[in-house]
């Protein structure tokens, strides 16, 4: 069977799977699952086209690893075929472990366990499947190889990840001001001391790319209305577990209504394979089909949030620099329980308050975007003298948020 397939990419072209093993990787169960996720979880709420799927966005990121390993090549960085492939297995499957609507409900499957740490998991049973072909990726994914400009080009401040989803999200929502310029940037990619540098021509395309990521944050991903319709499907989850855990009978698919009924903890997921079974079938489909069941649920708060949210009436909500006072939240609340006939406990289940905060360049951090100067030394972007814009975007800004339904204004 021929594995060198060519697939279209609305975004790049004709993309092709260079070996058998990035096509195994593909075929496998574990990885079709990301069809079944969405990107941008509930973002289609605001920008009707972002409907594209986790599995759109990690064959893109593997688009660009091969264009930035050939573009290193070219510049004499010598890396070996088997480096290639596990480079690319590495990005193809550093997305693996999301969960249903993506980041939307990351803290409401498991307990304070993060998508990334499923991916490695998911990679070591793929592993033991392949026979110890991804080794090098599982080193390469966790930074402890030996040449760290490989998990840079995975998981760092300007990643293959970051320039595919920045790219991929702006052409499906339409926000173009949020296109990275990623071909220059890969272009401009180059090794020093094996880390990854750019060179100092590409200072102003950096600058670029981190106030489209400040864009597209603020605009697309913290999008008020997408922070709202995101809070109330995690509270959505939240009132059926509850329920669920309280001995009352919430309607869901066998894989779901596993994680609704028991707080499965990183230890456990690992310990036990049939967690992993359930796990790899569960999708958006199984969310969507359970809101629409618990739309009639005799619960007030689930029924009411169910059917919210299915037809988009989705909370008011506000946003301010300084977190809302708490007398304004018992005033919301007790607003809430007089014009639904909530007890106070309940009616606090329909306030939601939180923050919400960004900085599209950690300019202090270990994982710095440095430069390659023309005299031949390695700076951090945020030093170069006419960029102060990189020093601005570097900082962190807070806001904070209340959301609560429309009927008590």
């Amino acid at each position: 069977m021929n594995k060198k397939k060519i697939f279209n990419d609305p975004v790049y072209g004709f993309v092709t799977i260079p070996t058998e093993l990035l096509f195994d990787l593909i075929e496998h169960s574990y990885f079709q699952r990301l069809r079944r996720i969405q990107q941008l979880g509930l973002t289609m709420f605001v920008y009707p086209g972002a409907l594209h799927t986790r599995f759109h966005h990690a064959l893109g990121a593997m688009h660009l690893m091969s264009l930035a390993l050939r573009t290193l090549k070219d510049k004499g960085v010598a890396i070996t075929a088997r480096e290639g492939e596990a480079a690319q297995a590495a990005i193809l499957l550093h997305d693996i472990g999301h969960g249903p609507l993506s980041h939307a409900l990351e803290r409401s499957i498991f307990h304070g366990v993060d998508h990334e740490q499923i991916s490695l998991h998911l990679m070591r049973k793929l592993n033991a499947e392949f026979d110890g072909a991804l080794d090098l990726a599982i080193e390469i994914f966790q930074g402890t190889y030996h040449r760290p400009f490989f998990h840079q080009l995975v998981s760092s401040q300007l990643d293959m990840d970051r320039l595919d989803y920045l790219n991929r999200d702006s052409f499906y929502t339409g926000v173009q001001e949020g296109r990275p310029g990623a071909d220059r940037l890969i272009k401009m990619l180059t090794v020093v001391d094996e880390k990854l540098v750019l060179e100092e021509k590409a200072v102003y395309s950096i600058e670029n790319f981190l106030v489209s990521r400040r864009l597209m944050y603020w605009q697309v991903y913290l999008h008020k209305t997408v922070t709202s319709a995101e809070q109330m499907i995690i509270r959505i989850m939240q009132r059926a577990q509850e329920l669920t855990r309280a001995g009352h009978k919430v309607p869901a698919s066998p894989a779901l209504h596993f994680f609704l009924a028991k707080a499965v903890t990183q230890a456990e997921f690992e310990a036990d394979d049939a967690i992993l079974r359930r796990f790899a079938r569960l999708d958006d489909t199984d969310v969507w089909s359970a809101v629409k069941l618990w739309a009639d649920h005799p619960d007030k708060v689930l029924n009411y949030l169910s059917q919210s949210i299915l037809d988009r009436h989705l909370f008011k909500i506000s946003l301010q620099t300084e977190p809302f006072e708490e007398d304004f939240q018992i005033g919301i609340v007790e607003l809430i329980a007089e014009r639904f006939g909530l007890t106070h406990d309940d009616a606090a289940q329909l306030m939601i308050a939180g923050r919400i905060s960004n900085n599209a360049y950690d300019a202090d951090g270990q994982d710095t975007i440095d430069v390659l100067t023309k005299r031949g030394r390695v700076v951090n972007v945020a030093e170069a003298s006419d960029l102060p814009n990189i020093k601005a975007l570097g900082q962190r800004v807070e806001k904070h948020y209340i959301c609560y339904p429309k009927e008590i204004l």
